[in-house]
C-alpha cells in the first residue's frame, strides 16, 4: 500500500490543493488546504514526497511552495 492511498485529500477537489495565487482569494484557498493536511496521517510522508521530488507548485504536506523552498533553503545551509 502506498502512502498516497491513505491520504485525506482523496475526498477533495484536488485544484484546492493547487490556487492559481497565494495573494488575495488565493490566500483562504491555500488555507483550506492546509486544514486538510491538519488532519492527514500521511502528512509527513506527502511532505517529504514533495520536497524529495522538488514540487514548484501547490499544497503538499501542509506546506505551501514558499515554505518548502525555505525549508530546503535552510538545510542546506545548516
Amino acid at each position: 500500500m502506498d502512502w498516497t492511498d491513505s491520504a485525506a485529500c482523496l475526498s477533495e477537489d484536488p485544484e484546492l490543493f493547487f490556487p492559481i495565487s497565494q495573494q488575495g482569494p488565493g490566500r483562504a484557498q491555500v488555507e483550506r488546504a492546509k486544514a486538510v493536511c491538519r488532519r492527514c496521517g500521511v502528512r509527513q510522508a506527502c511532505y517529504d514526497f514533495a520536497i524529495r521530488t522538488k514540487q514548484p507548485h501547490g499544497v503538499w504536506g501542509g506546506a505551501d511552495p514558499e515554505e518548502r523552498r525555505a525549508a530546503t533553503a535552510w538545510a542546506r545551509t545548516a
